[in-house]
């Protein structure tokens, strides 16, 4: 049988049963009984969804929109996020290239599902979100890690080393930026080298753009959407999430060729046939009226970033970057040789939960996440606490 099906000891698929448990549930885990904590290891904003979201869900719900929808999402959101696309990315999108998902991370899995084979290899650029490279495992696929460097300005993805990983059984690139956990912004040139080298083998370019609103110099990061044509194979990979305070609504989208919708149809339908109606119809006020919104919480994560690294900087131990994108500070300490014993001691002695580098890869070693999306009191109260262990 096929090792990457044959049943494991619990009798699941033994890939599945061998899937690496996260890092970060584990620091979350131990700290369930203590009090005061303050957590900052979870990706996710400090604030409610905004009202004219919610708003918006209510009357949907009110007015009887419970029932199932098409498949690839109700037209109307497809349309609005066609439209938000062109106006951001000053080019059309048309929708017949937008498939509304339950979440982002249902976007990644549907991808995975759909290109890689037992065998397949994904190039990932890393250090990366973890859920990422769990997507391909559990299709018995080959994650390969080009892994970015962190240097006196920051991080840095050789495109060389990425080039170099892929074969004759490599299906995508999938490059996350702003990254998770680093971020890292790629660049329009990479963008377009990453571009021109997959269209001439013919691979997919799989970009996960679900911060590309939470940018500090700019009002929305680079895209390959930006330069790719309509029927290149390349995908997007968006959420509702970060940027306008979704993380419980599990929804998304996926901009891809329209050719390949059919075939995303089929997925869905067998995956969880289509996404709540209201949480549509919440998705539409959220691309339609959300700008004011999304500039505000991108200036006050500004302001907590600044804090964050300012004061991490200070600590004869932690080197750490000022991150471009995302909201996070990644940083690295000195004589650290075990991130997640070291966060579970930080949690212990400290009260302040954070995310072990090791859970994003084995280069991620050495590091450890923070998730600055929070208020600056809370902010400088961590600090305050982290302080004597990073001293």
């Amino acid at each position: 049988m096929n090792d990457a099906v044959a049943a494991g000891p619990a009798g699941a698929r033994a890939v599945v049963e061998d899937l690496a448990a996260s890092k970060i549930r584990e620091v979350a885990n131990a700290g369930m009984d203590l009090k005061d904590v303050i957590t900052l290891w979870y990706g996710e904003p400090d604030l409610p969804t905004p009202d004219f979201i919610c708003q918006a869900a209510a009357e949907a719900m009110a007015r009887g929109e419970t029932f199932y929808t098409e498949n690839l999402g109700v037209p109307e959101l497809r349309e609005a996020l066609a439209g938000y696309q062109s106006r951001l990315r000053g080019r059309p999108i048309a929708a017949d290239r937008v498939a509304v998902t339950a979440s982002g991370m249902s976007g990644t899995n549907l991808m995975q599902q759909v290109l890689t084979d037992p065998g397949d290899n994904v190039i990932v650029s890393a250090p990366v979100w973890p859920n990422l490279i769990e997507t391909i495992r559990v299709m018995g696929g080959e994650p390969r890690f080009a892994w970015q460097r962190f240097g006196n300005d920051g991080w840095h993805l050789d495109l060389d080393e990425l080039f170099a990983q892929v074969d004759g059984r490599t299906r995508a690139i999938l490059i996350n930026s702003p990254s998770n956990p680093t971020g890292w912004v790629m660049s329009r040139a990479e963008q377009q080298a990453v571009l021109e080298f997959c269209r001439a083998r013919g691979i997919w370019y799989l970009s996960d753009e679900v911060y590309d609103r939470i940018v500090f110099n700019a009002a929305i990061a680079p895209s390959v959407l930006d330069i790719a044509e309509p029927e290149d194979r390349v995908v997007a990979v968006n959420s509702f999430s970060k940027s306008w305070c979704m993380t419980g609504w599990r929804l998304g989208w996926l901009t891809a060729p329209a050719s390949l919708m059919p075939t995303l149809e089929k997925m869905i339908e067998f995956h969880y046939s289509c996404p709540a109606h209201f949480s549509q119809i919440a998705g539409i006020a959220a691309v339609e009226q959300g700008e004011p919104f999304v500039r505000e919480t991108v200036e006050r994560y500004r302001q907590a970033r600044d804090l964050v690294i300012d004061r991490l900087q200070a600590m004869p131990r932690v080197r750490v970057h000022r991150p471009d994108g995302a909201f996070y500070a990644f940083f690295e300490v000195d004589g650290m040789g075990d991130s997640l014993a070291m966060c579970k001691q930080i949690l212990r002695d400290s009260h302040v939960g954070l995310a072990p580098g090791a859970a994003f890869g084995d280069a991620g070693e050495g590091f450890i996440r923070l998730c600055f999306a929070s208020t600056l009191e809370r902010l400088e109260t961590a600090m305050d606490r982290l302080a004597p262990a990073l001293a």
